[in-house]
């Protein structure tokens, strides 16, 4: 008989990793015969963000072909629409609920909806899927908002050895055992150590001309990639500035830059969104520990500052789906020279592509990269570091087939059977 599971997340309205990944687990499970539902976000978010969190440009159907349905049921900013969750998931009856866990504002809701439905539903099993612990730059109420969410779970998924070792310095007294197998712990809390699986949402196109697409978009020989919203911990700066070493030496290559500055998606002349926009940095300033202010982070400008327009390609845009395997194709290699890094959805993307992968040794990336082999390291913070992989890389390209056999590991349907117990 079919499991049924409920999946907690944004669903496929939504922008951003999570709601790709989201998406695929739910697709993932089904093709194991589980009965699968998406409860789902209608909105992520306090309302006094400052940012456009809909996909607006998307038109294909990412759940075409399946039966799973999607209940855009959970404000964030309703706690009515709190307890209207509780009751729906109450109702479908699940032997399994994975939520999807980020950051550390979701946690006051997904904690409170957590362990509602533990008193409720006492045979169904809670498991946290955790990106990430908690984020770099975090102040008290983050910290105290991310206890109350993952101490509700049963269980956890963690995507390596970074995460398990994050989250046993962050929440020492949770006893745990950390499983690699479909078994389970009965009397300790389990994390099962798996991975971040590659993303088979985007598909490159066997009859896709890429050396027209490089035309049309200007580009030259060997294009370099950095994907993804623009934002400072993903180090583009770093890129531009470690380009424009390589650039003087190598004029047939490209530096191309795609995607969305993530917090220049509104009108900023609107007087609502000015009051949002000061509020918010407002309360950042109180509950988190920053003083940085990533809403003024601009690494685009370096473009011209340095003289690269002639080798560096930006489209700087929010990409549907349908048009990502486009910027894949037509690269070489991708550029992640991150500041911290938890597992990434564009290096899963990545190894979709059996692209290799140039990024820092921070994180994740320090055991996910193997020099040489599926990709190339470089210090953190080191632009000149970051140069000499790229040179290394134009010198000792990376066999489409290492990345393959790497890419071959992160399968969707290991992972999605150690969820269901199989």
């Amino acid at each position: 008989m079919s499991k049924k599971i409920i999946v907690f997340g944004p669903g496929p309205q939504f922008k951003g990793g999570i709601s790709n990944y989201t998406v695929s687990l739910a697709k993932a499970l089904e093709k194991q015969n589980a009965e699968v539902t998406i409860v789902s976000w209608s909105q992520q978010y306090p309302a006094i963000i400052p940012r456009d969190f809909i996909d607006r440009k998307s038109k294909v159907d990412l759940l075409q072909g399946t039966n799973i349905e999607v209940k855009y049921v959970c404000n964030y900013n309703s706690p009515f629409s709190w307890y209207k969750t509780v009751k729906l998931i109450e109702e479908i009856q699940p032997e399994i609920v994975v939520f999807q866990w980020a950051i550390a504002i979701q946690g006051l809701p997904m904690g409170w909806i957590t362990n509602r439905l533990k008193k409720r539903l006492p045979k169904t099993e809670f498991i946290y899927d955790v990106h990430n612990v908690v984020q770099k730059e975090t102040g008290a109420l983050d910290k105290m908002l991310t206890r109350y969410a993952l101490k509700a779970a049963d269980a956890y998924i963690m995507h390596g050895q970074v995460t398990i070792d994050e989250f046993s310095d962050f929440l020492p007294e949770i006893d745990f055992d950390v499983k690699v197998d479909k078994s389970r712990s009965f009397n300790k809390k389990t994390i099962f150590k798996l991975y971040h699986p590659v993303y088979d949402l985007f598909e490159p196109k066997i009859d896709f001309d890429v050396e027209n697409e490089k035309g049309n978009l200007g580009l030259h020989k060997t294009v370099f990639l950095f994907f993804g919203f623009i934002r400072k911990y993903k180090g583009l700066h770093y890129a531009i500035e470690a380009f424009s070493k390589v650039s003087k030496q190598h004029p047939d290559t490209s530096l191309l830059i795609v995607g969305e500055s993530f917090w220049n998606t509104v009108d900023k002349k609107n007087p609502i969104i000015k009051f949002k926009s000061w509020l918010f940095r407002v309360l950042k300033s109180i509950f988190i520990n920053s003083k940085d202010q990533e809403k003024d982070y601009n690494p685009l400008a370096l473009i011209e500052k340095l003289g690269l327009s002639n080798q560096v390609v930006v489209v700087n845009k929010f990409i549907a789906n349908e048009e990502v395997h486009r910027y894949f194709q037509v690269c070489d290699a991708v550029v992640n020279y991150y500041e911290y890094a938890t597992p990434s959805g564009v290096e899963s993307i990545a190894y979709n592509f059996n692209k290799p992968i140039l990024a820092t040794r921070v994180g994740h990336f320090a055991h996910a990269i193997i020099d040489g082999e599926n990709g190339y390291l470089a210090e953190a913070a080191d632009i000149n570091s970051m140069a000499e992989t790229m040179e290394k890389f134009l010198a000792h390209p990376i066999p489409a087939e290492n990345v393959k056999k790497i890419a071959a590991q992160l399968s969707w349907e290991n992972y999605a059977a150690t969820i269901i117990g199989k």
